[in-house]
C-alpha cells in the first residue's frame, strides 16, 4: 500500500510540474504575441507619420507649382490679349487716318480729271498741259499703289455698297438697274468705300 501510495504521489507532482511548465510556456507566447502585436501596431502608426510627414511637405511643395504655373498661365494670357488688343487698335488707327488722308486727296484728283477734261486737242501739245498730266498719272499711282482702286460704275449693275444713285432715266436701250453716267466717280481703299460712286441709273 505504501508504495502504491508514494507512486500516485509521485505521479501527481510531476502531472503538477508538467502542467506548470505547460502553463508557463503558455504564458511566455502569450507575451511574445502581445510583443509582437505591439511592435506590428507601433511600426506601421511610425511609419505612416513619418510618410505624413515628407507627404504634408511635398503637397505643399506642389500646391506651390501649381499656384505659380496658374499665374504664369494667367499672365501670358493677359499678355497676349493686350499685344492682340494693341495691334487690332494700332492697325484701326492706322486705316482711319489712311482713309482720311485719301478722302482729303480726291477732291484735288477730281480737279485734276476736270482740268485736262476740259483741255482740247490743241492744248494737249502744250508743255503745261504735258506735265498736269504726269503729274496726275503720280497721283493715281502712288493711290493704286497704296490700295486705292476707283470703283467700276458705267455700264454695270446698280449696287448700293458702291454706287449712290442721284438720278434716274428711263431708257429702253440699256437694261433695268445700270449705271449710265458717273457725276463723280468713287474709290476703295482696301476694299472698304472710301466714297461712293455718284451715277444715273436707267429703270
Amino acid at each position: 500500500m505504501a508504495k502504491t501510495e508514494i507512486d500516485s504521489k509521485a505521479a501527481e507532482a510531476a502531472n503538477e510540474e508538467q502542467v506548470k511548465e505547460t502553463e508557463t510556456q503558455a504564458e511566455a507566447e502569450a507575451v511574445k504575441e502581445k510583443e509582437a502585436s505591439s511592435e506590428d501596431a507601433q511600426a506601421p502608426e511610425g511609419e505612416k507619420e513619418k510618410k505624413g510627414f515628407f507627404s504634408k511637405k511635398k503637397d505643399k511643395k506642389d500646391e506651390q507649382i501649381e499656384e505659380l504655373t496658374d499665374r504664369l498661365k494667367r499672365t501670358m494670357a493677359e499678355f497676349d490679349n493686350f499685344r492682340k488688343r494693341t495691334e487690332k487698335e494700332k492697325s484701326a488707327m492706322y486705316e482711319i487716318g489712311a482713309k482720311d488722308i485719301i478722302e482729303k486727296i480726291l477732291p484735288v484728283v477730281d480737279n485734276f480729271e476736270r482740268g485736262l477734261g476740259a483741255v482740247t486737242e490743241e492744248q494737249k501739245e502744250d508743255s503745261f498741259v504735258a506735265g498736269m498730266e504726269m503729274i496726275y498719272k503720280q497721283i493715281m499711282t502712288t493711290l493704286d499703289s497704296v490700295g486705292v482702286k476707283a470703283i467700276e460704275a458705267v455700264g454695270n449693275e446698280f449696287d448700293p455698297d458702291f454706287h449712290n444713285a442721284v438720278m434716274h432715266v428711263e431708257d429702253e436701250e440699256v437694261g433695268e438697274n445700270i449705271v449710265v453716267e458717273e457725276f463723280q466717280k468713287g474709290y476703295t481703299y482696301r476694299d472698304t468705300v472710301v466714297r461712293h460712286s455718284m451715277v444715273k441709273v436707267a429703270n
